[in-house]
Protein backbone atom coordinates (compact mmCIF):
# COMPACT_ATOMS: atom_id res chain seq x y z
CA UNK A 1 0.00 0.00 0.00
CA UNK A 2 1.33 3.56 -0.93
CA UNK A 3 0.41 6.53 1.01
CA UNK A 4 1.15 9.85 -0.29
CA UNK A 5 0.95 13.10 1.86
CA UNK A 6 1.64 16.96 0.33
CA UNK A 7 1.09 20.23 1.76
CA UNK A 8 0.08 21.78 -1.42
CA UNK A 9 -0.05 25.66 0.20
CA UNK A 10 -3.42 26.00 -2.36
CA UNK A 11 -4.52 23.66 -4.16
CA UNK A 12 -5.93 25.62 -6.65
CA UNK A 13 -2.20 27.33 -7.53
CA UNK A 14 -0.61 23.46 -7.40
CA UNK A 15 -2.87 22.26 -9.80
CA UNK A 16 -1.52 25.37 -11.95
CA UNK A 17 1.66 24.08 -11.82
CA UNK A 18 0.99 20.40 -12.40
CA UNK A 19 -1.02 18.88 -9.97
CA UNK A 20 -3.01 16.63 -11.50
CA UNK A 21 0.15 15.12 -14.05
CA UNK A 22 1.94 14.35 -10.73
CA UNK A 23 -0.86 12.85 -8.84
CA UNK A 24 -1.37 10.43 -11.60
CA UNK A 25 2.43 10.11 -11.69
CA UNK A 26 2.59 8.91 -7.87
CA UNK A 27 -0.12 6.56 -8.30
CA UNK A 28 -1.07 6.13 -4.81
CA UNK A 29 -3.81 4.25 -2.46
CA UNK A 30 -4.12 7.67 -0.79
CA UNK A 31 -3.28 11.03 -1.31
CA UNK A 32 -3.42 13.55 1.84
CA UNK A 33 -3.63 17.06 1.62
CA UNK A 34 -2.89 19.60 3.76
CA UNK A 35 -3.40 23.47 3.65
CA UNK A 36 -5.82 23.46 0.57
CA UNK A 37 -6.80 26.56 0.93
CA UNK A 38 -10.02 25.93 -0.78
CA UNK A 39 -13.71 26.15 -0.19
CA UNK A 40 -16.24 23.14 -1.47
CA UNK A 41 -16.88 24.01 -5.54
CA UNK A 42 -13.97 26.40 -6.38
CA UNK A 43 -12.32 23.49 -8.54
CA UNK A 44 -13.09 20.44 -9.85
CA UNK A 45 -10.68 17.34 -9.30
CA UNK A 46 -12.08 13.91 -10.18
CA UNK A 47 -9.98 11.11 -10.83
CA UNK A 48 -10.42 7.54 -11.78
CA UNK A 49 -10.60 5.17 -9.41
CA UNK A 50 -10.65 7.90 -6.39
CA UNK A 51 -13.20 9.19 -4.10
CA UNK A 52 -12.03 12.17 -2.02
CA UNK A 53 -13.16 13.57 1.16
CA UNK A 54 -12.88 17.08 2.56
CA UNK A 55 -12.77 19.61 5.07
CA UNK A 56 -13.03 23.19 4.46
CA UNK A 57 -11.91 25.40 6.81
CA UNK A 58 -14.68 28.42 7.68
CA UNK A 59 -12.31 31.15 6.79
CA UNK A 60 -12.27 31.30 2.81
CA UNK A 61 -8.80 30.54 1.53
CA UNK A 62 -7.43 29.34 4.76
CA UNK A 63 -5.69 25.73 5.66
CA UNK A 64 -8.26 22.57 4.72
CA UNK A 65 -7.44 19.41 4.38
CA UNK A 66 -8.41 16.09 2.28
CA UNK A 67 -8.08 12.49 1.01
CA UNK A 68 -7.88 10.85 -2.10
CA UNK A 69 -8.61 7.05 -1.55
CA UNK A 70 -8.66 4.27 -3.60
CA UNK A 71 -10.01 1.93 -0.96
CA UNK A 72 -13.48 2.94 0.46
CA UNK A 73 -12.77 3.76 4.35
CA UNK A 74 -15.42 2.62 6.90
CA UNK A 75 -15.98 6.20 8.36
CA UNK A 76 -14.72 9.33 7.91
CA UNK A 77 -14.14 12.06 10.62
CA UNK A 78 -13.63 15.37 10.63
CA UNK A 79 -11.75 17.49 12.79
CA UNK A 80 -11.45 15.72 16.52
CA UNK A 81 -14.12 16.53 18.23
CA UNK A 82 -13.06 19.73 20.17
CA UNK A 83 -14.54 22.23 19.36
CA UNK A 84 -11.93 24.89 19.55
CA UNK A 85 -10.00 23.32 16.78
CA UNK A 86 -12.45 22.76 14.47
CA UNK A 87 -13.29 24.96 12.83
CA UNK A 88 -10.08 25.26 10.33
CA UNK A 89 -10.57 22.14 8.73
CA UNK A 90 -7.37 20.92 9.62
CA UNK A 91 -7.89 16.77 10.43
CA UNK A 92 -9.56 14.03 8.41
CA UNK A 93 -9.77 11.20 9.57
CA UNK A 94 -10.30 7.36 7.78
CA UNK A 95 -11.07 4.34 9.45
CA UNK A 96 -9.91 1.18 6.96
CA UNK A 97 -10.05 -2.80 8.39
CA UNK A 98 -6.73 -2.72 9.75
CA UNK A 99 -5.96 1.23 10.88
CA UNK A 100 -7.32 4.51 11.26
CA UNK A 101 -5.31 6.60 8.60
CA UNK A 102 -5.05 10.42 10.11
CA UNK A 103 -4.21 13.46 7.64
CA UNK A 104 -3.56 16.56 9.96
CA UNK A 105 -2.18 20.19 9.34
CA UNK A 106 -1.13 21.37 12.30
CA UNK A 107 -1.10 25.18 13.53
CA UNK A 108 1.73 27.40 13.50
CA UNK A 109 3.01 28.79 16.04
CA UNK A 110 3.31 32.04 13.91
CA UNK A 111 5.61 34.78 13.88
CA UNK A 112 6.96 35.88 17.44
CA UNK A 113 5.22 32.86 18.74
CA UNK A 114 1.39 34.65 19.07
CA UNK A 115 0.18 31.00 18.74
CA UNK A 116 2.57 29.35 20.58
CA UNK A 117 0.12 28.55 23.39
CA UNK A 118 -3.16 27.49 21.26
CA UNK A 119 -0.28 25.01 19.63
CA UNK A 120 0.22 23.57 23.18
CA UNK A 121 -3.33 22.76 23.70
CA UNK A 122 -3.66 21.59 20.20
CA UNK A 123 -1.04 19.45 20.60
CA UNK A 124 -2.33 18.25 23.87
CA UNK A 125 -5.69 17.38 22.64
CA UNK A 126 -4.05 16.13 19.13
CA UNK A 127 -2.37 13.27 21.10
CA UNK A 128 -5.20 12.68 23.20
CA UNK A 129 -7.39 11.74 20.07
CA UNK A 130 -5.12 9.49 17.85
CA UNK A 131 -4.30 7.80 21.31
CA UNK A 132 -8.01 7.55 21.58
CA UNK A 133 -8.00 6.03 18.01
CA UNK A 134 -4.97 3.63 18.64
CA UNK A 135 -6.94 1.85 21.78
CA UNK A 136 -9.45 0.64 19.18
CA UNK A 137 -6.91 -0.42 16.13
CA UNK A 138 -3.57 1.03 14.82
CA UNK A 139 -3.22 4.70 13.67
CA UNK A 140 -0.49 5.87 10.77
CA UNK A 141 -0.95 10.25 11.24
CA UNK A 142 0.11 12.21 7.96
CA UNK A 143 0.92 15.63 7.71
CA UNK A 144 2.20 18.74 7.86
CA UNK A 145 3.48 18.89 11.35
CA UNK A 146 5.02 22.21 11.21
CA UNK A 147 8.02 21.25 13.69
CA UNK A 148 11.55 19.63 13.10
CA UNK A 149 11.64 17.64 15.62
CA UNK A 150 15.89 17.06 16.06
CA UNK A 151 18.66 19.38 14.84
CA UNK A 152 19.36 16.96 12.06
CA UNK A 153 15.94 17.56 10.55
CA UNK A 154 16.50 21.39 9.27
CA UNK A 155 19.48 23.04 7.41
CA UNK A 156 20.45 25.93 10.49
CA UNK A 157 19.16 24.79 14.00
CA UNK A 158 21.19 26.99 16.20
CA UNK A 159 20.22 30.29 14.24
CA UNK A 160 16.54 29.00 14.28
CA UNK A 161 15.84 28.22 17.89
CA UNK A 162 13.44 30.14 19.39
CA UNK A 163 11.49 30.21 15.86
CA UNK A 164 8.22 28.86 14.87
CA UNK A 165 8.53 25.19 14.15
CA UNK A 166 11.63 24.64 16.38
CA UNK A 167 10.75 25.42 19.76
CA UNK A 168 11.60 23.51 22.55
CA UNK A 169 8.12 23.19 23.24
CA UNK A 170 7.06 22.30 19.96
CA UNK A 171 9.65 19.71 19.75
CA UNK A 172 8.99 18.41 23.33
CA UNK A 173 5.24 18.04 22.70
CA UNK A 174 6.52 15.87 19.64
CA UNK A 175 8.62 13.53 21.70
CA UNK A 176 5.27 12.85 23.73
CA UNK A 177 3.74 11.96 20.65
CA UNK A 178 6.51 9.32 19.78
CA UNK A 179 7.28 8.36 23.45
CA UNK A 180 3.02 7.53 23.57
CA UNK A 181 3.54 4.62 20.94
CA UNK A 182 4.36 6.49 17.45
CA UNK A 183 7.38 5.69 15.17
CA UNK A 184 8.79 8.44 12.88
CA UNK A 185 8.80 6.40 9.47
CA UNK A 186 11.73 8.49 8.21
CA UNK A 187 13.71 8.13 10.76
CA UNK A 188 12.75 4.44 10.92
CA UNK A 189 14.46 4.07 7.69
CA UNK A 190 17.10 6.52 7.38
CA UNK A 191 18.28 7.01 11.14
CA UNK A 192 20.77 9.39 10.56
CA UNK A 193 20.60 10.90 6.84
CA UNK A 194 21.12 14.44 6.96
CA UNK A 195 20.06 17.25 4.25
CA UNK A 196 16.79 15.80 3.32
CA UNK A 197 13.45 18.10 3.96
CA UNK A 198 10.36 18.74 2.92
CA UNK A 199 9.60 22.65 3.27
CA UNK A 200 11.90 25.34 2.05
CA UNK A 201 10.89 29.29 2.22
CA UNK A 202 9.98 30.56 -0.64
CA UNK A 203 12.71 33.76 0.03
CA UNK A 204 16.59 33.48 0.16
CA UNK A 205 16.61 30.98 -2.90
CA UNK A 206 16.28 28.42 0.23
CA UNK A 207 15.16 25.05 -2.30
CA UNK A 208 18.19 26.19 -4.87
CA UNK A 209 20.55 25.94 -1.77
CA UNK A 210 18.20 23.27 -0.08
CA UNK A 211 18.36 25.33 3.32
CA UNK A 212 15.10 23.51 4.12
CA UNK A 213 13.29 21.44 7.39
CA UNK A 214 11.64 18.23 7.62
CA UNK A 215 8.21 19.23 9.27
CA UNK A 216 5.96 16.74 7.21
CA UNK A 217 5.76 13.58 8.57
CA UNK A 218 4.32 9.86 8.39
CA UNK A 219 3.91 8.47 11.85
CA UNK A 220 2.69 5.03 12.59
CA UNK A 221 1.35 2.89 15.72
CA UNK A 222 4.81 0.92 16.73
CA UNK A 223 3.05 -2.51 16.61
CA UNK A 224 2.94 -1.52 12.49
CA UNK A 225 6.71 -1.55 12.16
CA UNK A 226 6.88 -4.94 10.65
CA UNK A 227 4.34 -3.87 7.76
CA UNK A 228 6.30 -1.04 7.01
CA UNK A 229 8.52 -1.36 4.04
CA UNK A 230 10.08 2.52 2.95
CA UNK A 231 9.70 5.98 3.62
CA UNK A 232 10.60 8.75 0.99
CA UNK A 233 10.58 12.57 0.70
CA UNK A 234 10.24 13.49 -3.22
CA UNK A 235 12.54 16.42 -3.42
CA UNK A 236 12.21 16.80 -6.65
CA UNK A 237 8.70 17.18 -6.77
CA UNK A 238 7.57 21.10 -7.26
CA UNK A 239 4.33 22.69 -7.20
CA UNK A 240 4.69 24.06 -3.42
CA UNK A 241 7.01 25.17 -0.97
CA UNK A 242 6.00 21.46 -0.06
CA UNK A 243 7.34 18.69 -1.32
CA UNK A 244 5.46 15.06 -1.14
CA UNK A 245 6.04 12.25 1.25
CA UNK A 246 5.53 8.82 1.32
CA UNK A 247 5.24 5.77 3.65
CA UNK A 248 4.58 2.38 1.48
CA UNK A 249 3.54 -0.97 3.96
CA UNK A 250 2.29 -4.12 3.58
CA UNK A 251 -0.82 -4.77 5.46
Amino acid sequence: MKLISWNVNGLRACEGKGFSDIFTQLNADCVCLQETKMQQGQLDLDYPGYRSYWNYAEKKGYSGTAIFTRHEPLDVMLGMGVEVHDHEGRVVTHEFNRFYLVCVYTPNSQDELRRLDYRMAWDDDFRNYVLTLDQKKPVIVCGDMNVAHQEIDLKNPKSNRRNAGFTDEEREKFTQLLDAGFTDTWRYFHPTLEGVYSWWSYRFQARQKNAGWRIDYFLASNRLQPCLTEAKIHTDIYGSDHCPVELDLNI
